[in-house]
């Protein structure tokens, strides 16, 4: 897809859940080696996104991790790869991979679910702030 940068991974996120931007915070926090850049599933860049690498939008409850002209990962191998290339001690998340994927996407599958429920949402996209605002496309 054109206009992305190449040598950076994205993180489609749920933009108006507040979990998941606690999480998007989290990952920039911890993004040592400047590797993420963020996008909102809601934004256009986002359904672009997702129409290009041939997911259904309407059936979207989760995170996406895309390289682009490499690969995408969703759901709990997303987190997976996250945590790997956050490096350091995040990276033994990535022992979770014993686990049968699809086990891990029940568990994933629930609290994606819920994350309303528990955590609330907002009525608007999140907005970075300044200081962190080169990290969303």
């Amino acid at each position: 897809m054109e206009g992305l940068p190449k040598d950076k991974k994205i993180i489609l996120f749920d933009g108006i859940c507040n979990f998941c931007e606690a999480s998007v915070l989290f990952v920039i926090r911890h993004d040592k080696k400047d590797v993420f850049r963020f996008v909102a599933i809601e934004s256009d860049l986002g359904k672009k996104i997702i129409q290009y690498i041939g997911m259904d939008s309407k059936h979207i409850d989760s995170i996406i991790l895309y390289s682009p002209g490499i690969s995408y990962y969703y759901k709990s191998q997303a987190a997976l790869e996250i945590a790997k290339n956050l490096g350091g001690l995040f990276h033994f998340g990535t022992l979770f991979r014993i686990i049968p994927n699809g086990l891990r996407n029940v568990l994933y599958d629930y609290i994606a679910k819920n994350r309303y429920v528990w955590f609330g949402k907002k009525d608007s996209c999140m907005v970075a702030t300044t200081e962190i605002q080169s990290k969303f496309l």
